[in-house]
């Protein structure tokens, strides 16, 4: 599990840190170390344990266990809840989505999952194996990619990287050389393969750090906002990678985003934090099935501009499309609203040309869920 912000020289030229480009230690690293080592530099993955040694998260139906979580920054009145007794368990083979609005506690969450932030209360356990008591050997199967941080070593090629991290990882780069290469066939990175990293654009280092997370064989995996920076083919190529590697590899994989098309697209489980708790935690389909929220359009010939503006004002409306003679509107509104919205038109005698139901997708699930819960 890797990450460190991505530094400059005044030049411009990326710093070089003791710990690589990437910035790579992982979180049993660094929590082996004290304070003056840490702030010294020191490099402890000479020492790091292999994942070949060390339990796998696949002899546990529980791949990532959370339990009483909470952690405060600050103190008195100005401190913040950022993480309030959140509890949850992820199966093992699973893409589990964690969203919420900027603020709700998400980033703090997953860094103390990772053990990049020590919590006030509560347990972490990767595996069955609590990170706390034994870092080196919950984290041996865990890997990670920070939105923010440096994921890479730009100064290796795209292809140095892969091995790079395998072999920290504690894996011989050798055996899992095919995987490397379908990584790189499946990214579009087969053609920059031997190019260093420095040298490519924002979204192949995008990629790049993608491909370096999954070059190792980790069981567990953190992606923060994976798609950022990604076309439209190459989100679609990253979800039907992770998809396969969940139910061939049994990978288990926690995804941060704000790109609610890809959650709902690869996860088969959502969380929505909000204030620092989990407010929601439900598949994807149960999430859409169990909204109250409903998109109706509507198209009349009387719907003259008096009546839709009367609507505008009593009803979350998504759009209003002016026509040679009424106006096509649609709004969004609950089961009750429905029969107000109706009521309404029947008052001021609209007659109905069209009537379309538009289903709720997760924003605007999110989006209801959320509403109003800011601190």
């Amino acid at each position: 599990m890797t990450a460190r912000e991505n530094e400059r020289q005044p030049n411009g030229e990326p710093v070089d840190h003791p710990l690589g480009d990437r910035s790579a230690v992982s979180a049993a690293d660094w929590l082996s170390l004290d304070e003056e080592a840490r702030s010294e530099g020191t490099n402890p993955l000479s020492d790091r344990a292999s994942r070949v040694d060390t339990p796998s998260t696949a002899d546990s139906g529980v791949a990532v266990s959370v339990a009483g979580l909470r952690k405060r920054f600050g103190d008195g009145t100005e401190s913040v809840l950022a993480v309030d007794d959140v509890s949850f368990d992820i199966e093992t083979g699973s893409i589990v989505g964690l969203l919420g609005p900027n603020g709700a506690g998400k980033t703090t969450l997953i860094k103390s999952i990772l053990g990049m932030v020590l919590p006030d209360e509560g347990s972490v356990q990767i595996g069955g194996v609590d990170v706390y008591e034994r870092p080196r050997d919950a984290y041996a199967h865990v890997d990670a990619m920070l939105e923010g941080a440096r994921n890479d070593y730009w100064r290796l090629t795209v292809r140095e990287n892969l091995r790079y991290f395998a072999t920290i990882s504690g894996v011989d780069p050798d055996s899992v050389r095919e995987r490397h290469e379908r990584l790189l066939t499946q990214l579009g990175l087969a053609e920059k393969a031997d190019v260093p990293v420095r040298e490519l654009s924002r979204g192949m280092k995008q990629k790049v750090s993608l491909a370096s997370v999954l070059a190792g064989g980790a069981e567990v995996v953190f992606l923060d906002e994976p798609t950022l920076g990604l076309d439209i083919e190459s989100s679609r190529t990253l979800q039907r990678e992770l998809r396969r590697l969940v139910e061939e590899e049994a990978l288990t994989v926690v995804l941060s985003s704000h790109d609610m098309d890809v959650v709902e697209t690869v996860c088969d489980r959502v969380l929505i934090m909000s204030n620092g708790g989990i407010i929601a935690d439900d598949t994807v389909d149960a999430l859409l099935s169990g909204s109250d929220l409903h998109s109706i359009e509507i198209t009349s010939r009387d719907l003259e501009s008096a009546i839709v503006s009367t609507l505008e004002e009593r009803f979350e409306t998504i759009s209003v499309e002016p026509r040679e003679r009424g106006h096509r509107i649609t709004v969004t509104t609950d089961s009750d609203g429905l029969y107000t919205l109706f009521a309404h038109l029947r008052a001021e005698d609209v007659s109905l040309e069209g009537v379309r139901t538009i289903e709720p997708d997760l924003e605007d699930v999110f989006v209801d869920l959320t509403a109003g819960r800011d601190r």
